[in-house]
């Protein structure tokens, strides 16, 4: 410790020591900011020259300025499924104006809204650049531009619509050459000619004569700042459709004019406070879609390909000069167009003034890409993209929606089999909703198979509540269809039968498809890529999503090929050898509707079918175009029928389609009708009892109806016999019923026994007559016929016969049986009769030769003279004894025909 010689001392010593420590510490406080500072230039330094080289190597890419690419119009080429072109778009309804003809008013709105330091930079804008920077880290790339009129000029002339820093240091590096290669007025005067105004309108002169019908010098400042807001998002701030927004934007243009000092204050506030629509022409929608410079007949699929890109980005197909490839079938085309135009259908009348209407959208199964679309009759032929009634026409669908959200759900989610049961009863559902049937009736236990194809709605709001409504809206949902669900999170009981899920035939088609692929989903597409002027290219193909089982996609599929058929609602719709299957659908009037307007009960304002082959899907709505006063009667909505199988009939001619494959995890089984569970038929089912039904691998019934047991089987009956002397035969006849449902195959075994000897089984037969030859003359034969089918047997028939007197012999009288063959002499072979000896017809006449046992014995056992011996019995009157084990086989005929003038079958009696 320091000594002080006084306090006074102490605290000077303190105070010097505080202000050395101070003095310290600024120093190194400056130390610390001088190396902050320094590392903050140090990696400024580092980023600047990092960005300068990225830039540099994104510029070195970019592409050449051409003069050609700055004359307007610029076409943009649309491109069938070949390659082949198919139209052109974007070359007309362009005026130019030069620059000298552009009024102050106008170059002062234009550039305090697009670029107020045009006349000052030199392409770039680096002010406005910094604040896009900080815009774009603070909420995102994209998120404010800093484009420059010299940049947009290059952006709509040579480079793609996308958002990236390549194409953004592309743009600028240009800009900056565009600068050195013309002068700010002919930047100016490119930029006003080439920017578009929404409606295909192009360049703000034609945008002038267009929405106010006057030249550029004759516009007031309201309308001028109007239209130098519009290019912004042109559609958006078009006046004719979102007029509240367009007069957001004007304004927005008029204060930025005030806050640049190009007009005063009053001169802002009065223009601020004058009506958006003051000046605006009056037009029609039609007039509005006028479409610019097409030069084909597919006007109906060009519009449909316009909005598709038009949606899927910044790309402008009028102006940018696009190379659009489309999945456009040309042939499909033409086929629809004819169809539509042509007199092969009989289209409903026109009424209150208008034309009925047809929509068609006719797709790839497998793809999704749209081959052809119908936009109605006589698209186009009074103005030029008009309303499209295959993509425009938002409808509601009826029973067509029954598939796809009731019972592929339930199949789906619950296994069911074409054979589940649902009763079709008055049913009370949520809110007291109590629907009807379209035939005022209720059918009671049917199957989930007759529920489809004969469009019951009891039945498709079971199905759609058992399958679970928050399940099914989901699974609508993933098959393209858009909507709102309108009780919690899913459709109310009401959209089970078409209520509240409109669409059009172009999604409807994309639906019904994925039925057709396996439940395989892929979204309609009319547009595969799009090639752009610098050389690059986007692929918009969508991609396939599975969005059911394959064994739900063929259940339905399976039981929609029932709705063709003359039991289904759709038969008019059948195309003769070719697999197709589809659903009708109508539409209804709401009753306040139907009598405020004197709309009959049964007329509805929507007609549709939608169907499918494995090659092609089409959906078609049918109507009017101004719904509530107009109507379509029962018979006339079968148009829509016509037109699906006019279409499919003409786009399938001459083209192998198979049908649809069955997937392993979906068997067939063979069912007995009306059996709740599903049970197998019988053997003893009839036949009309039977149905064939599809059911989930795994979950098939195993167990058998027991409905119909094994009905007794009938005896023979009317059993007689009739000996033929001349002959030596007994015909024997009968008779034999089985009940109506027994279709079992019965034979009929025949049974003998001679003199009351043990009865012995002759023979088995399917026929009711049998003619029994080598009978012993003399004897009673007595006969039995049983019934035989599978392994039951009936009761039998028995009849006897006597065939007459032997004739006596009296070699037989005198001589005793004992001594008729002694065992020592019959034995030996050599005295057995041999062939050469029995053989001769002339040893064998004289009866006394022939009577003799020993001389019979032979017979019994001689195999050996087979061939030889065989007819004799027949050649005699007196006929030849049978040996006690029974008559020989070659005695046995059955009677098939009368062809021996003895047939006694059809002369029955009695017994």
């Amino acid at each position: 410790m320091a000594d002080y010689s006084s306090r006074e001392e102490k605290r000077k010593a303190q105070k010097a020591s505080a202000k050395n420590r101070n003095k310290k510490s600024k120093k190194g406080k400056k130390s610390i900011f001088k190396r902050i500072i320094l590392a903050v230039f140090l990696i400024g330094m580092a980023g600047l020259i990092g960005g300068g080289a990225l830039f540099a190597f994104y510029a070195a890419k970019a592409p050449e300025l051409k003069e050609e690419d700055f004359v307007d119009p610029v076409t943009t080429e649309l491109l069938d499924m070949d390659n082949n072109v198919i139209g052109r778009i974007g070359a007309e309804n362009r005026e130019l104006v030069a620059y000298d003809d552009i009024p102050p008013v106008v170059e002062n709105a234009v550039l305090s809204i697009e670029d107020v330091r045009f006349y000052d930079h030199m392409g770039v804008d680096a002010i406005r650049l910094a604040g896009a920077v900080l815009a774009n880290i603070t909420d995102g790339f994209g998120a404010e531009g800093a484009s420059t009129l010299t940049q947009q000029v290059i952006k709509q002339s040579v480079l793609t619509p996308e958002k990236s820093l390549e194409r953004k240091a592309q743009e600028a590096w240009l800009a900056y050459q565009l600068e050195q290669k013309y002068n700010k007025e002919e930047i100016f005067e490119m930029y006003v000619n080439k920017i578009y105004y929404s409606d295909l309108v192009y360049g703000i002169r034609t945008a002038s004569d267009y929405y106010y019908g006057v030249e550029l010098n004759e516009l007031e400042l309201h309308q001028a700042a109007l239209l130098a807001g519009i290019p912004q998002r042109p559609n958006a701030y078009n006046p004719y459709t979102n007029p509240d927004l367009a007069k957001e934007r004007r304004d927005v243009v008029l204060r930025q004019m005030h806050n640049h000092g190009k007009i005063s204050e009053e001169d802002m506030n009065q223009a601020v406070n004058t009506d958006i629509m003051d000046g605006i022409i009056e037009r029609t929608e039609d007039e509005r879609k006028k479409l610019a410079g097409t030069d084909s007949g597919y006007d109906a699929f060009i519009d449909a390909v316009i909005d598709e890109v038009e949606a899927e980005g910044d790309f402008n197909p009028f102006e940018d000069g696009l190379t659009i490839h489309t999945t456009l079938d040309p042939e499909a085309q033409t086929q629809v167009e004819n169809v539509l135009n042509g007199d092969g259908i009989d289209f409903p009348d026109d009424m209150n003034g208008e034309r009925s209407q047809a929509g068609v959208t006719v797709l790839d199964t497998k793809t999704g890409a749209v081959r052809a679309i119908g936009g109605g009759r006589n698209f186009g032929e009074e103005v030029q993209r008009g309303y499209n009634f295959a993509v425009d026409n938002i409808q509601e669908v009826g029973s067509t929606i029954k598939p796809l959200l009731d019972y592929a759900p339930a199949i789906e989610q619950l296994e069911w089999s074409t054979a589940q049961i649902i009763v079709d009863e008055p049913t009370t559902f949520n809110d007291g909703y109590e629907p009807g049937n379209y035939d005022s009736q209720f059918l009671g236990p049917i199957t989930m198979r007759e529920a489809l194809y004969d469009s019951r709605n009891i039945t498709a709001i079971k199905a759609y509540n058992e399958a679970g409504p928050e399940f099914a809206t989901d699974f609508l949902s993933n098959l393209g269809f858009n909507f709102e669900p309108n009780c919690g999170d899913a459709l109310c009981e009401s959209s089970a039968i078409g209520s509240g899920t409109a669409t059009n035939t172009v999604n409807m088609a994309g639906a019904y498809a994925a039925l057709g692929n396996n439940g395989v989903y892929n979204e309609p597409h009319l547009v595969t890529s799009i090639d752009f002027r610098d050389g690059s290219s986007i692929d918009l193909e969508p991609e396939s999503n599975k969005v059911m089982k394959d064994s739900t996609a063929y259940m339905i599929t399976d039981m929609l090929k029932d709705v063709l058929e003359p039991y289904g609602t759709g038969p008019l719709a059948k195309v003769e050898g070719l697999p197709l299957a589809g659903k009708s659908g109508t539409t209804n009037y709401p009753e306040k509707i139907r009598n405020d307007n004197n709309i009959p009960k049964e007329g509805s304002p929507d007609s549709w079918f939608a169907g499918y082959s494995t090659q092609y899907t089409t959906a078609v709505w049918l109507g009017y175009p101004t719904n509530n006063k107009n109507y379509l009667l029962s018979q006339e909505r079968q148009a829509s029928q016509e037109i699906f199988k006019t279409v499919m009939q003409s786009i399938h001619e001459n083209a192998d389609t198979p049908d649809f494959p069955k997937p392993d995890s979906v068997v067939e089984v063979e069912i007995e009708k009306g059996t709740n569970p599903p049970k197998l038929a019988s053997t003893y089912t009839p036949s009309n009892e039977k149905t064939t039904e599809l059911f989930i691998r795994g979950t098939e019934p195993t167990a058998v109806s027991e409905e119909f047991v094994v009905p007794d089987l009938a005896s023979p009956s009317n059993l007689q016999a009739e000996y033929d002397e001349e002959n030596g035969t007994i015909q024997l006849t009968w008779d034999h019923s089985q009940e109506e449902d027994d279709n079992r195959s019965v034979e009929f075994e025949v049974s003998y026994s001679i003199d009351g000897r043990e009865s012995q089984v002759l023979t088995t037969t399917a026929e009711t007559a049998l003619t029994v030859e080598q009978v012993d003359q003399g004897s009673s034969y007595s006969f039995n016929v049983v019934a035989i089918a599978d392994s039951q047997r009936s009761g039998g028939a028995s009849v006897s016969i006597e065939t007459g007197q032997r004739e006596e012999e009296p070699e037989e009288e005198e001589t005793p049986p004992e001594e008729e063959a002694p065992p020592e002499e019959e034995a030996p072979p050599e005295e057995e009769a041999p062939p050469e000896e029995e053989a001769p017809p002339e040893e064998e006449a004289p009866p006394e030769e022939e009577a003799p046992p020993e001389e019979e014995q032979p017979a019994e056992t001689g195999d050996e003279n087979e061939g030889e011996n065989e007819e004799e019995p027949v050649e005699t009157d007196e006929g030849t004894p049978s040996d006690d084990d029974g008559l020989p086989e070659e005695s046995i005929q059955e009677e098939t025909e009368d062809d021996s003038g003895q047939n006694n079958s059809e002369n029955t009696t009695e017994e």
